[in-house]
């Protein structure tokens, strides 16, 4: 009876040993097939002013606290796309909300007190109205000694329209800014106007209910909200080491920060050829996901990526990135 049990529990072991060598070959980067070309960079508000981000919370008025300024550009505006364009970016990231005429308003603030001469929300005003608002108002890298952009940025908050139509072909990456889902349906509304050719290179992230009121209307669009990351990644993290890729995975972009990244299974190469065929768009972004909008914005940073990595880049330096992936060779 003990040496059947022997036996048994022998079988068991190599069972377990022969799972744990195919979780490790079907998993490993060292037996991926090496991808090829360079990393896709995404520009967080095109170039925009840089600040500290030590202390930085949802309500903080960044413009306040801005460095020395390098550059002319206001971020989330036509100039500053068009810079980061340039500058390297293979899609521009950019904000949106609601006005008093059901028009988007690209600019990223949840009130207007901290970046303008105005006060409130943009939904209580037209984008008329919105446009007479000096959008550089309120940045100073001095305490309020001086504003360097102050007078610059009357007639530069752009509507949603605006810019898909100085951008007729570039990819961009919108960020619904409110949790309403009544914002969902109007720009699914708005977005079903353009071909089906141009909507693939839009994609739409923000709050859970605005994302799934767009779904329904644009099921076939790139999305992104906090549901459909969990819905992707927690059924991944438990099956994906058959590389099976859910099903809620597809049309999505995921946006993986760098300390949970290592943890997925098949990063890097593996998962993201895996996410490449269920057409999802993966974004690396800084920290652990809790912070702001951490990115990769130096060449020190870049270091921390692995070795060839060609999955997406977050970054609020375009301006400094493009370059080190721009090089002549």
């Amino acid at each position: 009876m003990k040496f059947f049990k022997r036996i048994k529990k022998s079988k068991i072991v190599w069972l377990l040993l022969v799972l744990m060598v195919f979780m490790y070959i079907n998993n490993s980067s060292l037996f991926a097939k090496e991808r090829e070309g360079k990393p896709l960079l995404l520009a967080h508000r095109g170039i925009a002013q840089t600040f500290s981000l030590e202390g930085v919370e949802g309500d903080t008025c960044t413009a306040e606290r801005i460095y020395p300024p390098e550059h002319s550009f206001l971020e989330n505006t036509i100039p500053s796309m068009e810079a980061a364009f340039a500058a390297g970016a293979d899609i521009v990231e950019l904000d949106v909300h609601i006005t008093k005429d059901n028009q988007f308003a690209v600019f990223h603030d949840w009130t207007l007190d901290c970046r303008t001469n105005g006060t409130g929300v943009t939904r209580d005003y037209t984008m008329a109205e919105l446009k007479k608002l000096d959008i550089g108002y309120g940045y100073t890298a001095d305490g309020g000694k001086t504003h360097p952009f102050r007078g610059k940025g009357i007639n530069l908050m752009p509507s949603l329209n605006e810019v898909m139509k100085h951008f007729p072909n570039e990819p961009l990456l919108i960020h619904v800014k409110s949790n309403d889902p009544e914002e969902g349906t109007l720009l699914a509304q708005y977005l079903s106007q353009f071909p089906k050719e141009r909507l693939k290179a839009i994609t739409v992230y923000g709050g859970d209910e605005p994302v799934a009121e767009l779904r329904k209307q644009l099921p076939e669009m790139k999305v992104m909200s906090k549901e459909t990351m969990k819905a992707c990644l927690i059924p991944y993290i438990a099956t994906g080491w058959t590389g099976h890729v859910p099903e809620a995975c597809q049309n999505t972009e995921l946006h993986v920060p760098e300390k949970i990244a290592p943890f997925l299974w098949g990063w890097p190469n593996r998962f993201l050829d895996r996410m490449d065929e269920a057409n999802v768009r993966t974004i690396i972004v800084g920290g652990n996901g809790s912070g702001f909008s951490s990115g990769f914005d130096s060449e020190e940073d870049i270091k921390r990526l692995p070795e060839n990595y060609t999955g997406g880049i977050w970054t609020n330096r375009i301006d400094k990135i493009g370059e080190i992936y721009n090089k002549p060779e």
